[in-house]
């Protein structure tokens, strides 16, 4: 997949729309994690998530910043499975959104969501404090990309 962001591979910004969409949905769904997903969301939540993830795999600056999402997510004191929940419904999403089923590419998606939930689950401490200053990932074919690559 050289020289194709996993942006570009996927369909662009209207294929994130739809995983993003999707993924919202399932988690909706889940007896667990249809809680923290029925209130407290920003309104353009779907939106703000579609655009996050466009420029996590490649995709235009998404104007939205790490530490603040991270914030946002932190001293929640998650269920031990809460993150395995949210990981599968990004997995099954990426089906109900029509994204390539290429092996590399689910592989990418898979692994970054993996690590997004460890990142979360970092500060998950009642005490937990977010250093401000954080950029957005990125992730490319290979994992976690050094920034402005």
């Amino acid at each position: 997949m050289t020289g194709t962001t996993m942006y570009d591979f996927a369909g662009g910004l209207a294929a994130f729309e739809a995983l993003a969409a999707a993924h919202h949905e399932r988690c909706r769904a889940d007896p667990v994690l249809n809680h923290p997903f029925s209130h407290r969301l920003h309104p353009e939540h779907v939106r703000r998530l579609a655009a996050y993830l466009a420029e996590v795999f490649g995709g235009p600056d998404s104007g939205l910043d790490q530490s603040e999402m991270l914030d946002l997510h932190a001293r929640n004191g998650m269920e031990d499975d809460l993150g395995e929940r949210f990981v599968a419904c990004f997995v099954r999403a990426a089906d109900d959104a029509g994204l390539p089923e290429d092996p590399a590419f689910r592989d990418g998606l898979r692994a970054y969501m993996e690590w997004a939930v460890g990142e979360v689950l970092a500060f998950n401490a009642p005490d937990a404090v977010v250093p401000p200053g954080r950029h957005t990932p990125h992730w490319g074919w290979d994992g976690l990309e050094p920034r402005g690559s």
